[in-house]
């Protein structure tokens, strides 16, 4: 702190005082920037927030890391000193800073560490051995039982594919995917294992977070009073993986602030006067559950899983995992969480699941990898995709297949070959990369062997004019009002009326005579 008052015995003396004031032409200025650090996610003890500390940097320190990097601080834990009358009013307890001497970027340095030391040939042996893809998906939360394909599909948004960018269009390589299925089939558990497999993640929940929560918000800085942007879980989450659970419960204004994020890879904020563009360069893995709580395969594809087309169009792939009672599958099921429960690790495989540290060594040596699809192949995915498109018209329940899903197609092939560590896309990543498409597609329809009988319009319309009846109270209803919640629904007028005389017929509800109300019998 500079010096206020003259330390002179003379100016001490007298009356006057000796105040001191600052002489701009013959001081010395630095660069300065206050930083402020937060626990990280995986030191913090259960139901606990994370600790945060301000950092105090001089010098040639600052400047040197971003919102979002893992920092290693060296320095001096001390008090912050209030000038003047606030000293006297500060008390026994006091704020306390870090005077940064050193800072290291960990995130950083980790990649540096991971791409200059090579795997070494017997971990190498290890990895590339025969089946070695399948290997690689079984690794992956090896304690939960069965989803092979979705296993193999979280292997690819972990490596990626490559982003591309054709005279400053930018085409992004990251890999998006949304599971959706009933309670209880390790949506959740499959998250938390890639938040924390992934070097770089954010892991939040639907209901947890909001708009601003995912984005950015405008704060004002205490240190100068100025509008400042502290970045969102999205912004956090740069070149790494945001996790959002229960994502069929956030609101539709917060859920379309991650429309851009999850095409353009960028965050655009107008906001209080910033106007600025944030890298938001992350793979999104959502988990939903279907409208009403299970997915109803008596209900069409829309009315099940309830999200925008334009939403569900920027998934390039979107599992659908629904529990089917079955006895030899529940019962290998139970068997398995059984022997977890019992001895805190998954049960004997074929195969040695190999450990995180070396899963993450591998897919970042993966990543140096830019694959290109060579010309060859070129008609054969253009044929391919054209082919998905006429299923897809002549299919009653649409999966949304538009050029996104091309583009799709392209990004897990180049993850595959990314995954064999070579420069060349083959005609057999580009096979695996469609075959996984159309699992995630066959997934979302209906299983045809099962004799599920698709509900006629008269029937839904009955659902929807029940839900306006008040549990516990009169069952009955203004017509009227009725009319219009079935209208906007998607029904005609005329299945309306075909509605109400079938059932009036069949003495459910009854209609009085200036037909305004409608009663249940």
């Amino acid at each position: 702190m500079p010096l206020l008052m003259c330390p002179s015995r003379e100016c001490q003396t007298n009356r006057a005082g000796g105040r001191l004031y600052l002489q701009s032409r013959g001081s010395k200025f630095i660069r300065y920037q206050e930083l402020k650090i937060q626990e990280h996610s995986d030191q913090v003890p259960v139901g606990n927030l994370p600790r945060s500390i301000s950092v105090s940097v001089q010098g040639e320190n600052t400047r040197l890391v971003q919102p979002g990097d893992h920092v290693s601080v060296t320095g001096i834990f001390l008090p912050v000193r209030h000038p003047g009358f606030r000293q006297l009013l500060q008390g026994l307890l006091s704020d306390t800073y870090l005077e940064a001497h050193h800072i290291i970027c960990m995130s950083k340095s980790e990649q540096e560490e991971l791409g200059e030391s090579e795997l070494t040939e017997e971990e190498l042996r290890q990895i590339t051995e025969e089946d070695f893809y399948d290997k690689l998906a079984g690794s992956i939360a090896p304690e939960i039982y069965g989803h092979e394909d979705v296993k193999k599909a979280l292997l690819l948004l972990l490596v990626g594919g490559v982003d591309q960018n054709p005279r400053g269009m930018k085409i992004r390589g990251n890999i998006n995917i949304c599971l959706m299925g009933d309670p209880g089939v390790a949506k959740s558990q499959l998250l938390s294992y890639i938040t924390r497999l992934a070097p770089r993640s954010q892991y939040t929940t639907g209901r947890g977070s909001s708009g601003v929560g995912l984005t950015a918000a405008v704060l004002r800085d205490p240190l100068t009073g100025e509008l400042t942007l502290e970045g969102g879980a999205l912004v956090l989450a740069d070149q790494g993986v945001c996790c959002i659970d229960e994502f069929d419960k956030m609101l539709e204004s917060d859920r379309t602030a991650i429309h851009e994020v999850m095409e353009q890879q960028t965050l655009s904020i107008a906001k209080a006067g910033i106007l600025t563009t944030l890298n938001a360069r992350c793979a999104i893995l959502a988990a939903a559950n279907p409208a009403y709580g299970r997915y109803n395969p008596k209900r069409s594809l829309e009315q099940n899983i309830q999200l925008p087309a334009a939403l569900l169009s920027r998934f390039d792939l979107l599992w659908l995992i629904q529990d089917r009672p079955d006895r030899d599958n529940d019962l290998r099921l139970a068997q398995h969480i059984t022997y977890v429960h019992q001895h805190s690790r998954q049960p004997p495989c074929q195969f040695q699941p190999l450990d995180m540290g070396l899963m993450r060594r591998y897919i970042a040596t993966c990543k140096q990898k830019q694959p290109v699809v060579p010309e060859a192949l070129a008609d054969y995915i253009t044929a391919a995709y054209v082919e998905m498109r006429k299923e897809a018209r002549a299919n009653k329940d649409t999966t949304y297949t538009s050029a996104r899903t091309l583009l799709g197609i392209l990004r897990l092939a180049t993850a595959l070959a990314r995954l064999r560590r070579v420069d060349m896309v083959e005609k057999e990543d580009v096979n695996e990369a469609m075959r996984l498409m159309e699992m995630s597609k066959d997934s979302l329809l209906v299983d045809r062997g099962q004799p599920n009988r698709m509900q006629r319009p008269s029937e839904l319309i009955f659902a929807a004019i029940r839900e306006l009846v008040p549990p516990g109270g009169a069952h009955s209803v203004q017509l009227m009002e009725a009319e219009q919640h079935c209208v906007s629904k998607g029904f005609t007028p005329a299945q309306f009326q075909a509605a109400l005389s079938e059932y009036e017929e069949l003495n459910i509800w009854q209609v009085n005579q200036k037909k305004t109300r409608l009663t249940f019998i």
